[in-house]
C-alpha cells in the first residue's frame, strides 16, 4: 500500500485554500502522424506541488503526451500544434539544443522500463554522474560522491559498489531504481514518469512508486505520471485526467473524477475495476476506433450508449461540471442537474 501520509494531504488542503502557481499549460495540443491526430486538442494545467495522473486504455495517447513533453517527439518525425508552456517558456517548436538543456535539470523522465532504457554499455556510475556534471558542472570525484548519495537515497544496498556495476548486473527492480536517481539527479522540477512501474514484479510496484513519490515530494517537485490502475491513481495523484483516443473527456482533482465520474468513458473504466467485493465484472463494449475511422466529434462516439448524432460529428468542449472539466455532450440526461448524486 502506498503512504499517503497526513502530511501529504494536509499540504494539499493548504494548497486548495490560496492561489498555486501554474508549472505547466497546454493549450490546443495537436500531434499528428500524417493526416492522422494521436492527440487531438489536449487541453491540461498543472500547479506547482502538485501530481497529475494521466489515465485511460492502452492507445489513449497517454505515453505520446508524455514524450512530447520531454521533447522526444518532435517534427519533422511529427507535426504539433498549439501550446505547452512550461514556466512560461513555449516547448511547441523549442530546439533540440534547448531541450536537452532542460532534459535532466528541470524535467526528469522516468521510462517504462529500465532493462530497455540504461544503455548496457556504460556503467551504472557513468550514467548517474553525466547529468551531474553536464548541468551542475560538478567535478567527476563530486558527481561520484552524489551519485553514491542517490543510490542511496533510493535503498540500493553496497552503492558504491554499485557504482561499477552494469545494468544487467542488476534486478529490474534494481534497475528502476537506478533510472529513479538519475531522474532526479539534478532535483528538476518536473518529474514525468511512463508507467514506471509497469515492467515490475507486483511486489515491487508499490515500493518503486512510494519512492518516487517521497523524492518528488521532499524537492517540492511536480510530476506527470502515466498509469493505468485506477486504484493506484486514487493513492498517488493529486489531480487526474482522463484520455481517450487523444482526447482529454474528464479532468480535475483525483477523488472527484474517481470516486464520482460524470463522463461515459470514466464511468466505464470504473466498472472495469476489479475489487474484493465484486460480484462482477463490467468490461467497455467495443474497442478502440483506428485513427483513420475517428469521428469528428466525441472519439467515444462509437463505444457510448448515450450518442447522438450531434456527438459524432461535433466534438464537446471541457466544461466545468461540479468541481472538473468535462467533455460531453449529454452530461445533462446521464446526470440531471437536479438529480442528487
Amino acid at each position: 500500500m502506498i503512504d499517503t501520509n497526513s502530511a501529504v494531504h494536509e499540504q494539499v488542503a493548504i494548497a486548495g485554500n490560496s492561489p498555486i502557481a501554474e508549472l505547466l499549460r497546454i493549450d490546443g495540443l495537436t500531434l499528428r502522424r500524417g493526416k492522422a491526430s494521436v492527440l487531438d486538442e489536449v487541453s491540461l494545467t498543472l500547479a506547482e506541488g502538485r501530481t497529475l495522473g494521466l489515465v485511460g486504455e492502452s492507445g489513449a495517447g497517454k505515453s505520446t503526451l508524455a514524450m512530447a513533453l520531454i521533447g522526444l517527439l518532435m517534427a519533422p518525425e511529427v507535426e504539433l500544434s498549439g501550446s505547452m508552456l512550461y514556466q512560461g517558456l513555449e516547448l511547441v517548436g523549442l530546439s533540440d539544443k534547448r531541450f536537452a538543456q532542460l532534459r535532466g535539470k528541470k524535467i526528469g523522465l522516468i521510462f517504462q522500463d529500465a532493462t530497455t532504457s540504461l544503455d548496457p554499455c556504460f556503467t551504472i556510475g557513468q550514467q548517474i554522474t553525466e547529468p551531474l556534471r553536464r548541468h551542475l558542472g560538478l567535478s567527476r570525484a563530486e558527481a561520484l560522491e552524489r551519485a553514491v548519495e542517490l543510490l542511496d537515497s533510493v535503498g540500493i544496498p553496497d552503492a558504491r559498489a554499485r557504482l561499477s556495476a552494469y545494468p544487467h548486473q542488476l534486478s529490474g527492480g534494481m534497475q528502476q531504481r537506478v533510472m529513479i536517481s538519475i531522474a532526479l539527479a539534478c532535483d528538476p522540477e518536473l518529474l514525468i514518469a511512463d508507467e514506471p512501474t509497469s515492467a515490475l514484479d507486483v511486489t515491487v510496484q508499490a515500493q518503486i512508486m512510494d519512492l518516487i513519490l517521497r523524492r518528488v515530494r521532499a524537492t517540492g517537485a511536480s510530476a506527470v505520471i502515466v498509469l493505468h490502475d485506477l486504484a493506484l491513481t486514487a493513492q498517488v495523484c493529486d489531480d487526474v485526467a482522463v484520455m481517450y483516443a487523444g482526447q482529454i473527456v474528464e479532468t480535475g482533482p483525483a477523488h472527484l473524477v474517481l470516486e464520482q465520474a460524470l463522463h461515459p468513458y470514466t464511468i466505464g473504466l470504473r466498472s472495469c475495476v476489479v475489487e474484493f467485493d465484486s460480484a462482477e465484472l463490467v468490461p467497455l463494449p467495443g474497442t478502440v476506433p483506428s485513427l483513420s475511422e475517428m469521428p469528428t466529434g466525441c472519439r467515444f462516439f462509437s463505444r457510448c450508449s448515450y450518442a447522438l448524432p450531434k456527438c459524432q460529428e461535433q466534438r464537446p468542449k471541457l466544461e466545468w461540471r461540479e468541481g472538473r472539466r468535462v467533455a460531453c455532450w449529454q452530461l445533462d440526461v446521464i446526470h440531471p442537474k437536479d438529480a442528487s448524486r
